[in-house]
């Protein structure tokens, strides 16, 4: 996929024009406001300074949580602005609205090099919808626009989609990196090719599994996916652990593994406690025996060992979703000692972490930059593996 990128522009093209870069600044606060994880912030500065770097008029817009089109004082962009002048050394101007008079007028005076950030586009509702009117209001802010957005790729929003249709448009370096490793993945990976899927849920990932099965070599499924898995193959398993989901999809997709050679790998034991708190009283059960009052909290050993073994032959691994409630320290083993396996791969297989609660297993464990890649995206990054196409992307033109 050769899309058009930022590096496609030089100087001449940049200097002195408005370019409006979607960013994906929807960063984790605490009570206090204050940023407790900058990574998305960090990912955007190698986009922000390659436009200062050629002395474009940089706008900066973003979302932040999920105002429901309203504005939310605890989602106002303030703390961003804040961090990413310290990240840069250079004042960003956070903006009180996106849209407006003062906002136009504003932007109309900036200087070359200077950065701007427009307050939380979802305080419109517009936003979400893909309205014409908020599209053409934030595209008339510039000259340029660029998206260096892959978390919310795939969404067809005014600040994705339809801008794109208003400005010149490009890919920025984030969202031109995402794109060329996932499809790596999907084209070319370096065998053999291992998937790990986890997480509390279902939906989504079937797609993943489905497209995957004729790509990669050895799927491990676990979590919340893996009982659904059981559910379908005929086991007992507690409903405290299934999502509703159409059984006889998942039935036909194990089917289709078990001819391919077994390509899915389960669980064979689990943790299971009453409840997912560091109180509650655990214990380790087959597949077979899991009771109907508990929910599964973590892999078991053997079903542990079995995961590592696979990892360690593998050449790509693609991973996304913890397999146990890492948030609890006793329940964290499971998904530490992946971690530590991908870790100590390190420069003999290509490890790629798929966004979401995954990037936070890895960097609680301290092993973020032994990974090769880490998605900005998880949604989107599961649904570009999936098969998907992705507005964000599509709209973007080729080279």
């Amino acid at each position: 996929m050769q899309k058009k990128t930022i590096k496609d522009l030089n100087k001449n093209q940049l200097e002195g024009k408005r370019v409006l870069v979607r960013v994906d600044f929807n960063v984790p606060l605490n009570e206090k406001l204050e940023i407790t994880d900058d990574t998305r912030i960090k990912a955007a500065l190698p986009t922000i300074k390659y436009l200062t770097s050629h002395q474009a008029k940089v706008i900066l817009m973003s979302h932040l949580g999920r105002p429901k089109g309203k504005a939310v004082e605890k989602l106002r962009l303030d703390p961003v602005a804040k961090r990413l002048s310290e990240l840069l050394g250079q004042e960003v101007k956070k903006l009180n609205d996106c849209i407006g008079e003062e906002v136009g007028k504003i932007v109309s005076n900036m200087e070359k090099g200077e950065i701007v950030l427009l307050e939380n586009l979802r305080f419109h509702p517009e936003e979400e919808k893909n309205d014409y009117e908020f599209s053409k209001k934030l595209a008339n802010l510039a000259d340029i626009f660029v998206n260096d957005a892959f978390g919310t790729a795939h969404r067809a929003h005014a600040s994705t989609v339809g801008v794109a249709r208003m400005l010149p448009s490009c890919a920025g370096f984030l969202m031109a990196k995402e794109i060329e490793v996932l499809s790596d993945l999907l084209e070319n990976p370096k065998r053999p090719f291992v998937v790990i899927l986890g997480g509390a849920k279902v939906s989504g990932k079937i797609d993943v599994v489905q497209n995957l099965l004729n790509i990669a070599d050895r799927i491990l499924i676990a979590g919340g996916m893996s009982y659904t898995c059981y559910a379908a193959l005929g086991y007992k398993v507690s409903n405290l652990l299934l999502e509703e989901y159409d059984l006889g999809i998942v039935k036909k997709m194990l089917k289709k593994a078990e001819e391919q050679g077994n390509k899915i790998l389960l669980p064979i034991d689990l943790v299971v406690a009453k409840e997912a708190s560091e109180k509650a009283e655990s214990k380790v059960v087959e597949i077979k025996d899991i009771p109907e009052d508990v929910i599964g909290v973590d892999l078991g050993d053997k079903s542990i060992a079995i995961f590592e073994k696979e990892i360690k032959k593998a050449r790509t691994v693609f991973w996304n979703g913890p397999v146990g409630v890492f948030e609890i320290k006793k329940y964290a083993k499971g998904t530490n000692r992946i971690a530590k396996t991908l870790a100590d791969m390190q420069g003999k297989a290509v490890t790629i972490i798929g966004g979401g609660d995954s990037i936070a297993a890895i960097e609680n464990a301290g092993l973020a930059e032994m990974m090769t890649h880490i998605s900005t995206g998880g949604g989107a990054s599961l649904e570009f593996l999936g098969g998907k196409k992705l507005p964000g992307i599509e709209i973007l033109p080729e080279k």
